[in-house]
């Protein structure tokens, strides 16, 4: 299974560089067209912009997720008991499940809205963009549940080594 995670993980890495990499050439067409008579006025460079952008974020969550850098944030003081590191880490780690279940939820309704629109410029569907909340989601519960485990097993392997 986790070599499954590894490779999804991956693809994710790779998605967010060529949409980064993507992102450039309909921004580079809107300052060439906006400064220069090099080339005309494109409309939808601005939309494609926007789309790229909003995948770009939710592709970068989800890799933050991963990493355990994203959401995550110093607020609780560290402890030198294993089980107190433990119960901070599963108070970080639902927050972050539930606001995943959230984007789940609310994201499929969401997508189900996008399904029935069109973009005006481009022609593209909606659902395009729309789905990136319940992909999200689904991706922060994955990698969220992944943590979760690994946390779980590092306690019981401190454990049954005498530490905690």
């Amino acid at each position: 299974m986790r070599w499954l995670l590894d490779g999804y993980y991956r693809l994710l890495q790779i998605l967010i560089t060529a949409l980064m990499g993507a992102l450039i050439i309909p921004v580079a067409m809107q300052i060439l067209s906006r400064y220069t008579g090099i080339i005309p006025r494109y409309i939808w460079t601005e939309e494609i912009a926007r789309f790229c952008f909003v995948w770009i974020i939710m592709i970068g969550a989800m890799i933050g997720v991963r990493d355990g850098t994203h959401f995550d944030v110093d607020v609780l003081p560290h402890s030198a008991s294993r089980w107190r590191e433990f119960a901070a880490r599963m108070f970080v780690n639902v927050a972050i499940l539930l606001m995943a279940l959230s984007f789940i939820w609310w994201g499929w309704d969401f997508g189900i809205l996008g399904s029935r629109q069109v973009s005006e410029i481009s022609g593209l569907p909606m659902l395009a963009i729309y789905i990136a909340w319940p992909v999200a989601g689904v991706t922060w519960t994955i990698f969220t549940l992944e943590r979760i485990w690994s946390d779980y097993i590092n306690l019981r392997q401190g454990d049954a080594h005498g530490t905690g």
